[in-house]
């Protein structure tokens, strides 16, 4: 569990770093990013607070919907919003107004957020509250992954944009290209999906609950 939660940190760490990363290639920021930022300027909070109190909004959202919780998805909600913020506010990342180095600083970007995602998945403690929203809305209207995946990155994209969410050739661009980028990392890496089981909080609490139903019965023996 110990090296899980390594695992996991390194990800939700190099996932900030990916995200800081295509935020200050200033190209156009990412759907959901554009979302974050547009609840900055309507409330007056940081581009990190922003990502935890839409991410608090998942969980529960999810919950509801019947969506299995893991530690990673609790930590993820919390911590990649406290890494964005500790990255953005002591300017550990320069902010680019040029194309050209924008552009590699956005794809850098988009190849760390997939390694980050190897870390991150590869620890098996739970989807992420955005990832757990598009699998729970998938089995509840038996629509396709992509369909509800574009419909919810559709929806976050134009409500950020009205509320003032920075929308460039960068979001186009990361829209289209992300999941191949993670996809090829992924392949590099030699890591299948496919192959994860996650760890899910419900099963640790099961686990709790029986090893302390064992240690009743001794107690009244004694």
């Amino acid at each position: 569990m110990i090296l899980r939660l390594i695992r996991l940190f390194i990800g939700l760490f190099l996932y900030a770093v990916g995200i800081v990363l295509t935020i200050n290639a200033n190209l156009g920021l990412s759907p959901w990013d554009v979302f974050h930022q547009g609840m900055t300027h309507l409330i007056g909070i940081t581009m990190g607070q922003a990502s935890i109190a839409v991410g608090s909004i998942l969980v529960i959202l999810n919950a509801v919907l019947g969506e299995r919780l893991g530690w990673g998805t609790l930590l993820n909600m919390l911590f990649i919003g406290i890494f964005m913020d500790l990255i953005m506010l002591n300017h550990m990342i320069p902010i680019f107004n040029d194309v050209l180095p924008g552009v590699i600083m956005m794809v850098l970007g988009m190849t760390v957020i997939g390694v980050a995602s190897y870390f991150y998945i590869g620890a098996e403690l739970g989807a992420g509250p955005r990832d757990g929203l598009m699998i729970a809305l998938t089995k509840k209207t038996g629509k396709s992954v992509r369909f509800i995946r574009n419909g919810i990155e559709s929806s976050v994209l134009i409500v950020g944009y009205l509320l003032g969410g920075l929308v460039g050739v960068g979001t186009l661009a990361m829209a289209l290209t992300l999941g191949y980028i993670i996809q090829f990392v992924f392949k590099i890496l030699k890591f299948d999906v496919s192959n994860i089981t996650h760890r899910f909080i419900d099963e640790d609490v099961r686990l709790i609950k029986e090893k302390l139903s064992k240690r009743k019965p001794s107690r009244q023996s004694l």
